[in-house]
C-alpha cells in the first residue's frame, strides 16, 4: 500500500514517523515548504511541494492530510475527486458548512473519511468508556471536565483553545457518554493578563446539556501559569451509585464506600488513529471517528462558538448524514 502524506509540521512529521513503521506501507510526502525536506534526514522517501504532481507521478492507494485546517476543503475534495480514502486532521474544516459539504461528499461517493481523534484513543479513555459502559457508576448523570494548560504556541492562523484543543474534550463527552449535545452556553475569551496581545480565544468556559440530561461543565485554559493537566484534561463524572475521578491519567472510583485505582490500561485495546483508519480499510467497515460521525462534534464546537458570540444559550446545530 502507497500512502501519500499532505504536510510535514510538527504533526505532520510525527504521522510520517508513524506511516514509515507500518509494514508493507510505503510513503511519499508533499509540502509546499522545500525547507521541510531535512526533516527526512536520509530517508530516500519522494518528496513533493506540488499536490498534483505528487498525486500524479505516486499514484497513492490512501491520502493522510496534515495540512493547515483552512486548507482542509480544498485538498480533500481534489483527493475525492480521485476517490482515494482520507485520513484527515481535525478539525475538518473551520466552517461548519464546509465540513457538512465534505463529509456529504463522502458518504454519497462512498470514500472512507475519517479524522484522527487521538484522544478518545488514549488508553485510560479507552477504560473510562469500558467502565461506563459497565454501569459501574450507574447512569451518567453530571460531568465536570477541568484543563488547564499554558501553551504558548504559534499558528499559521488564530489560535483558538475551542479549535485546537477543547474539540478533543467535547468528542469525549460524547464518546464517554454515548450521547449526542442538545444545548450549550458558552464563552470564549481572551483573559487579561495572557500571552497573547491578539484577540485569540484561549479561556473557555462552556454549560452543555446532553440527552439523557446529562449536565456538563466544561472550564479550560492555555494560558494558565498554575499546576497544569494532561492533555486529557480532568475529569469528575457522577452516576446514580457511583463517581469516577479522572486526574493525571489516573482513574479513581468512589463507589459503597470505597476507592478502587487504576492505573494499568493493559487489558484494555487501545490502537492509534493510523491503525484504526487502516483496519477499518482492511475491515471495509466504517471507521470510529468518522467524518458522519466527528461532523456531530464539530456541531458542539460550532454552537459553543455562536453562543458565545451571540452571549446566550443555544440549541445545538446538528447536521445528521
Amino acid at each position: 500500500m502507497k500512502a501519500l502524506l499532505a504536510g510535514l509540521g510538527v504533526a505532520g512529521f510525527g504521522m510520517y514517523k508513524k506511516l514509515r513503521q507500518h509494514e508493507g506501507m510505503d510513503v511519499a510526502v508533499v509540502e509546499p515548504n522545500p525547507a521541510m525536506k531535512e526533516k527526512l534526514g536520509a530517508d530516500d522517501t519522494p518528496f513533493y511541494t506540488s499536490l498534483e504532481e505528487a498525486l500524479s507521478a505516486e499514484k497513492p492507494d490512501i491520502f493522510v492530510n496534515v495540512t493547515p485546517p483552512h486548507v482542509h476543503t480544498a485538498i480533500n475534495n481534489r483527493v475525492f475527486d480521485l476517490g482515494l480514502p482520507v485520513l484527515c486532521e481535525k478539525p475538518i474544516a473551520f466552517d461548519y458548512n464546509e465540513s457538512i459539504q465534505i463529509v456529504e461528499r463522502s458518504v454519497k461517493e462512498r470514500i472512507p473519511f475519517m479524522i484522527a481523534e487521538n484522544y478518545r484513543r488514549f488508553p485510560y479513555m479507552r477504560k473510562l468508556k469500558s467502565l461506563l459502559d459497565a454501569g459501574t457508576i450507574g447512569m451518567v448523570s453530571t460531568i465536570d471536565v477541568q484543563f488547564y494548560r499554558y501553551h504558548h504556541t504559534q499558528r499559521n492562523y488564530t489560535v483558538s483553545l475551542l479549535d485546537d484543543i477543547a474539540v478533543h474534550h467535547f468528542d469525549l463527552m460524547r464518546y464517554l457518554t454515548g450521547k449526542e449535545g442538545v444545548r450549550i452556553f458558552a464563552r470564549n475569551f481572551n483573559p487579561v493578563g495572557s500571552w497573547s496581545a491578539e484577540p485569540a480565544n484561549i479561556n473557555l468556559y462552556a454549560l452543555l446539556e446532553m440527552e439523557d440530561g446529562i449536565a456538563v461543565s466544561y472550564t479550560g485554559s492555555i494560558t494558565s501559569r498554575g499546576e497544569q493537566t494532561e492533555w486529557g484534561g480532568n475529569w469528575r463524572i457522577e452516576g446514580t451509585t457511583g463517581v469516577i475521578e479522572v486526574k493525571n491519567k489516573l482513574l479513581l472510583l468512589f463507589k459503597d464506600g470505597a476507592v478502587t485505582r487504576f492505573e494499568d490500561y493493559s487489558d484494555v485495546v487501545a490502537t492509534d488513529t493510523l491503525t484504526e483508519f487502516l483496519d477499518s480499510l482492511r475491515e471495509g467497515r466504517e471507521s470510529e471517528s468518522s467524518g458522519r460521525d466527528y461532523l456531530r462534534t464539530q456541531g458542539l464546537v460550532y454552537s459553543a462558538t455562536e453562543s458565545s458570540r451571540e452571549g446566550r444559550a443555544l440549541d445545538i446545530q446538528q447536521h445528521r448524514i
